[in-house]
């Protein structure tokens, strides 16, 4: 019998196996797997705001053009993204085999360090070249530790959540991350409203890299207080006892290399639209309009709040629906959205910006909140973390690093956005051909998944005394 077959009865109680976790439980779960996430991501995007906002100004201020100071600081932003598939590669592998919490717990406070001594730096006026270096080593280091924070956040949701509603429970880790770009906003759109520009950018936008501090504090504490899924536990255990099976990075690309490019084409325009959303209609608006700081950050303001309700709700549908049928509409969808979202831009009525920005992060939705389920349901246990990680985030460095690097070249070259709709047009059909590849997991047990591991790698007889 086939995984997908056997993904139509799950376990008593809809839960994986012999798991049980009632729903108070998984509620702890839940919130202690988002309050880290928010933490991260809030200081992930607060550099994405300000590398559009202040970087170019503080540390690129010998740029030939506003838009050659931004794609600099868009470079640096890029930087991140490169070391997220290192921090990827090797949190996947220690979460592989000591945990997904203790992972989160070392993750959280990396990146809390960086983004910190971000706000610390002094700028290029101060101290020359060292200023843009130094900024560059500690976004790489932000970006390792966010490498190795997505995957073990979400399946530490998935792997204690029920098998009919993965989709839903897991979808609450990516609803924190449109949370942290809200924090985020909210902190620079309030400085930049009670300070005039040149304080701003002198010592305002320090402050938002500072409280960092306090919420990481907040986030690793409540880390400390939730416990690893059995499912994971009999794993591990497993492993341990039987050192003939292997697990964690190598093992994941040896044996499902299929299931890491699936992922990665999932991931491919789900990245791409999100940050043209977020950063590049920041740079379309500010450069070709001279819109308002603050009327910018008001937008996406009021479109993370939004985010945030829709992800868990299509989460739920991806449980009724299947993951592929709501993913492939979400990748439709997302193929429109810049040709008609530009024209709403060029209109410069905020409530049409407002709702041309928030319909793009619905349409995100569609794709963002089943990633969790889907992804956790590709691998099995031994390599999950691995195969989540390495699929997820090495996508990162030629999608979302790239898209407003690219998106802005484009408009640099042409004076237009015609070229932008088309690229993210394409993105669209690579990750709609990738779902269309795909086979439908919705509803499958996690151990099925180990079980059809265990008998295409020889592991049966193990797997059975296990």
């Amino acid at each position: 019998m086939s995984v997908n077959q056997r993904s139509t009865q799950p376990g008593p109680q809809g839960f994986a196996g012999k798991d049980r976790t009632d729903e108070s439980g998984l509620k702890k779960v839940v919130a202690a797997s988002m309050v880290g996430t928010v933490v991260e991501w809030y200081e992930f995007f607060l550099y994405a705001t300000a590398a559009t906002l202040v970087f170019a100004v503080v540390f690129f201020p010998n740029a030939a053009t506003p838009l050659d100071g931004i794609i600099a600081a868009f470079l640096t932003y890029a930087v991140g993204f490169i070391a997220r598939p290192l921090g990827g590669i090797f949190f996947g592998q220690i979460g592989d085999k000591l945990g997904r919490k203790h992972t989160l717990q070392v993750t959280i406070i990396l990146v809390g360090v960086a983004t910190f001594l971000m706000g610390c730096l002094p700028g290029f006026n101060t101290i020359g070249y060292w200023a843009p270096a130094l900024l560059v080593v500690l976004r790489f280091i932000q970006g390792f530790a966010v490498g190795g924070e997505w995957g073990g956040a979400v399946l530490l949701v998935a792997e204690h959540s029920p098998n009919k509603s993965r989709g839903f429970w897991a979808s609450w880790p990516q609803a924190a991350v449109p949370v942290g770009n809200l924090l985020a906003t909210v902190v620079l759109l309030t400085m930049s409203f009670i300070l005039p520009e040149d304080e701003f950018l002198a010592w305002g936008w320090r402050v938002a890299f500072w409280l960092s501090a306090v919420i990481v504090v907040i986030g690793y504490y409540i880390r400390t207080h939730v416990s690893e899924a059995p499912i994971f536990l009999e794993a591990r255990e497993q492993v341990e006892r039987e050192k003939s099976i292997n697990y964690g990075v190598l093992e994941v690309v040896k044996k499902y290399p299929r299931g890491i490019l699936g992922a990665m084409g999932l991931r491919f325009a789900e990245n791409i639209l999100y940050y043209i959303i977020v950063s590049f209609s920041i740079v379309y608006l500010k450069t070709v309009h001279e819109y308002d700081t603050s009327q910018l950050l008001l937008a996406l303001l009021i479109a993370h709040v939004v985010h945030f309700l829709v992800i868990p709700q299509v989460g739920r549908l991806s449980d009724r629906f299947g993951r592929k049928p709501v993913y492939l509409a979400g990748a439709i969808l997302g193929a429109t959205w810049a040709f008609f979202a530009f024209p709403m831009f060029d209109t410069q009525n905020p409530v049409i910006i407002i709702l041309a920005v928030t319909i793009g992060l619905c349409f995100h939705a569609l794709m963002y909140a089943g990633q969790p389920a889907i992804m956790a349901e590709m691998f099995p246990t031994r390599m999950r973390y691995s195969g989540v990680s390495l699929g997820y985030q090495v996508t990162s460095i030629i999608a979302g690093s790239m898209a407003p690097i690219i998106a802005t070249a484009i408009l640099q070259e042409t004076g237009s956005w015609v070229g932008v709709a088309l690229y993210v047009l394409g993105a669209c059909v690579v990750t709609g051909i990738a779902v269309v590849t795909l086979r439908e997991t919705r509803g499958i047990s996690l151990r099925d998944v180990d079980a059809e591991d265990a008998h295409r790698h020889g592991l049966s007889a193990r797997q059975a005394a296990s």
